[in-house]
């Protein structure tokens, strides 16, 4: 007895230590820019991955019988499509299952093609890129709509609701800039016979001094200027739009769409003159869930939801629901599970079409009163 007893202790801990190396490891890389000029968007980004890991494992969840931990392995790119490339890489050699990110497209696309080749799913949570999902590659996802709808619809609705006859464009140059900005132009032209672009100018996603090419729009006297690109840009062009007196509405896609714009526009300046719109949108039957997600984010970071947050949680959530019903966690196993997943997310429910768009995407119009963002309305 007294032998038994002087062993028991061991006996425990050996089955707890055999417990414990039974726990498979999932591993998720995250990409987005949490340096640069985007860094405040990039960690938005972060911040609703490690809540939805958090989550997940905070639940016990077990895949095929057993127990899993997931892990994320946070990289950033910076926004430049070179540091994409490399850390994509990284998370290739370092074997995760699996990738959210990144959040430009100039960004996402050159590092599909290094996930893809080594069979790992990718859901961006923000890229806009039609290109994205026309390269023929099967692990590719997103959960916002292209810029084919965002762009184009933004076109339609400044015909048609707000009466615009003449247009100015101006994009940065990146892959998502000109892309959401030419669906834009097509989007107006095909709403109004009498439209007219009466200028098409370009910058750079660094640029801070808009002068030479808002001195040649103010000459042609527009209704609206169009800008394609990001906030980091897209405030301070606006604050000095309002400097040399164009007296134009400004819109622009989701890259702008953000909290901070009115802060980078400077005092005053994105009041009532702004419309953008978010490459996602929540119907009033789902406020709920996403008023509970906004809650929960602002009390675990003391910071308010950017933008796409909620975005990136649902395309951790949907991997994680895809590998369970898989009842894998290997790539190759869960992927064609993750090609037909409906999932309930807190942005509404998340499915994709045979190239890996959402299906039936929605977008959210804003426009800024006394220096907030405001829900104008949700277009499907």
């Amino acid at each position: 007895m007294l032998f038994k007893t002087r062993f028991m202790p061991l006996a425990i801990a050996l089955a707890f230590a055999t417990g414990a190396q039974a726990q498979e490891v999932i591993k998720l890389g995250h990409v987005a820019p949490v340096s640069g000029p985007s860094a405040h968007l990039g960690k938005d980004n972060e911040n609703g991955a490690k809540m939805a890991v958090e989550e997940l494992n905070a639940k016990g969840i077990k895949i095929a019988g057993k127990p899993v931990k997931f892990t994320l392995m946070l990289e950033d790119d910076g926004g430049d499509p070179k540091q994409g490339t490399a850390v994509a890489q990284k998370l290739v050699d370092a074997k995760v299952q699996g990738v959210i990110g990144h959040l430009n497209s100039g960004t996402s696309i050159p590092a599909s093609k290094i996930y893809h080749d080594a069979g790992i799913p990718q859901i961006s949570p923000a890229t806009t890129q039609t290109k994205y999902t026309q390269q023929g590659f099967n692990s590719v996802f997103r959960v916002v709509a292209n810029d084919a709808k965002l762009g184009g619809t933004l076109g339609a609705y400044a015909v048609n609701k707000l009466g615009i006859k003449k247009i100015a464009v101006i994009d940065d140059r990146t892959a998502y800039g000109q892309g959401v900005a030419d669906e834009f132009i097509k989007g107006a032209k095909k709403a109004g016979a009498g439209v007219q672009i009466v200028a098409k100018e370009f910058t750079t996603d660094k640029a801070t001094d808009f002068n030479a090419i808002l001195t040649t729009i103010k000459a042609k006297n527009p209704d609206l200027v169009f800008f394609g690109g990001m906030d980091s840009v897209g405030g301070p062009l606006l604050r000095q739009m309002k400097a040399l007196g164009i007296k134009a509405r400004y819109m622009g896609g989701d890259g702008m769409c953000t909290e901070a714009l009115p802060k980078l526009a400077g005092e005053g300046a994105a009041n009532e003159m702004v419309v953008c719109a978010e490459a996602g949108g929540v119907t009033p039957e789902l406020q709920k869930n996403m008023d509970d997600f906004v809650a929960r984010y602002k009390k675990k970071y003391n910071a308010d939801v950017q933008l796409y947050a909620p975005y990136v949680y649902d395309s951790v959530m949907t991997m994680a629901a895809a590998m369970q019903q898989a009842n894998s966690a290997e790539p190759a196993k869960y992927l064609p599970v993750l090609q037909k997943i409906q999932h309930q997310g807190v942005t509404g429910m998340i499915m994709f079409d045979s190239k890996g768009d959402i299906k039936d995407g929605a977008l959210t119009l804003f426009t800024y009163k006394d220096n907030k963002k405001t829900k104008m309305e949700v277009i499907k």
